[in-house]
């Protein structure tokens, strides 16, 4: 018994020891070596589609009161965020702006906090839900100037948009992304723009 427990005892200094010589070679993070993560759109994803609708308060619904109403859409930007250092690194907050072609539309900001670790690449998905008559009051405070210029209508354009999204026909452009990164009392941001197709 008392072997055993002395076998136990080495077992358990050495496996200690290991542990915290291991700990004490980790780099820490500094201004000096923290090297900017690289964030990367993979992909964007359809993942709610009801069509193209948009009705005004003039409309009386069933139930409820009546309002400016579009369809909705829900949509997944799929990011591929790697971390070239050495020690893990938290990713704070992300937040871009997405524009249909070359309207913005929505700005996306997510503030759930995700530890990436050394020399790894975490996938992030972010979700983000925008309606059409949302979509339509951005279209023509941010575009508005644009369509003028192009001879278009925002109600035309709107409605390309919601019908042609689920083919991905036209380019959905990432502008103005930015990411906030934390390690060890370091704090970075890193600046992204991306389009997909």
């Amino acid at each position: 018994m008392r072997k055993k427990t002395l076998v136990l005892i080495c077992l358990v200094t050495m496996v200690t020891a290991a542990f915290f010589s291991g700990c004490a070679g980790m780099q820490k993070a500094s201004e000096s070596n923290f090297k900017d993560p690289v964030v990367t759109l993979s992909h964007v994803e359809l993942l709610k589609y009801w069509g193209w609708w948009f009705f005004t308060n003039k409309i009386e619904p069933a139930k409820g009161s009546p309002g400016n109403y579009g369809a909705p859409l829900v949509l997944a930007y799929v990011f591929e965020i790697n971390n070239p250092n050495s020690y893990p690194v938290l990713l704070d907050e992300i937040k871009f702006t997405v524009a249909f072609e070359d309207f913005d539309l929505n700005t996306v900001i997510m503030q759930d906090d995700m530890w990436i670790p050394a020399g790894k690449t975490n996938t992030l998905r972010a979700i983000s839900v925008s309606d059409a008559a949302e979509a339509q009051l951005s279209l023509l405070v941010t575009g508005g100037f644009k369509l003028q210029e192009r001879g278009l209508s925002f109600w035309d354009v709107l409605e390309k948009f919601w019908t042609e999204i689920p083919d991905f026909s036209f380019p959905i452009n990432i502008n103005q992304g930015s990411a906030i990164f934390r390690a060890d009392g370091v704090t970075r941001g890193v600046s992204f723009n991306a389009a997909y197709p």
